[in-house]
């Protein structure tokens, strides 16, 4: 366990909170919203099975990391992953992103180059461009990320059950994929956010990152369910392979957004093969 300085807010720093095990090459972890580096229970065990040294680390505003009231843009998010690489000074790793945690690897990527990344791993992407816009006829429409953002503003505990049982498709999975017990423990992640962080981090959602896709000079994996009802697959995943230089997209038959959780063996054996390639 550690923490490493990225900032300071008035008179307070700003500090990630990480966990580092293992030895070998470095897989970075990197949660999705509303989530933390707990979330990554069913691949850490994996990955330092198959002789990696694993860091999963919470970004700001979330876990055990600080909950500053500024920082929750993906340039920021990115400048807080650099720092994160520099200090524990990783060379060859492998990022590996879940939902939200894809648009730290892509800005990452684009903004600070592939000089201490070999690979990448997306799991249930945001990445192309969630929005729809006169030009994105694929995405979301705006009304639906205004309604959540009233959701969290009228009730942020009540919201983050609906959003987690969507997550995992609670109503179509349920045991054995996923326990009652499951989620009370990420529910009780989810509400110990930051509010303010919450909140901003849903309009970082509707980040284009169109212009960061094509800088990516590495090989990636994609992976995500046919039925992510957070990140819908036909917006996200599907368009990635035409933007990525150098990408596979494997399709997980009736995963759900937190695929990694419900699917976690098929989810495994594709990134230790990519991995290992």
């Amino acid at each position: 366990m550690g923490r490493i300085h990225v900032g300071t807010e008035n008179s307070a720093s700003i500090t990630l909170h990480y966990e580092d095990h293992g030895i070998g090459a470095p897989v970075v972890l990197i949660s999705a919203f509303p989530l933390t580096g707990q979330s990554w229970e069913k691949q850490l065990r994996a990955l330092q099975d198959a002789g990696y040294r694993v860091i999963a680390y919470d970004r700001r505003g979330f876990g055990k990391s600080s909950q500053p009231g500024v920082g929750y843009d993906y340039d920021t998010f990115a400048h807080d992953l650099d720092i994160l690489l520099t200090q524990l000074d990783l060379r060859d790793a492998m990022l590996v992103g879940h939902g939200m945690g894809t648009g730290e690897v892509t800005r990452y990527l684009a903004t600070h180059g592939s000089a201490r990344v070999r690979k990448a791993v997306m799991l249930a992407p945001l990445p192309p461009f969630l929005l729809r816009t006169a030009d994105n006829a694929e995405g979301v429409r705006q009304e639906v990320f205004d309604a959540i953002m009233r959701a969290i503003v009228a009730d942020r505990p009540a919201f983050m059950k609906v959003l987690l049982d969507d997550c995992f498709n609670v109503d179509v999975l349920g045991a054995p994929r996923v326990s009652e017990q499951d989620m009370q423990l990420f529910w009780t992640v989810a509400v110990s956010a930051s509010a303010r962080g919450t909140l901003d981090c849903v309009q970082t959602w509707l980040t284009d990152f169109r212009q960061d896709l094509p800088r990516i000079d590495l090989p990636a994996l994609i992976v995500q369910g046919d039925q992510d009802r957070i990140f819908p697959i036909h917006v996200t995943g599907k368009r990635l392979p035409a933007l990525i230089k150098d990408a596979q997209l494997v399709v997980i038959e009736g995963g759900p957004h937190a695929v990694h959780w419900t699917h976690a063996e098929e989810v495994n054996r594709a990134m230790l093969d990519f991995l290992g390639q």
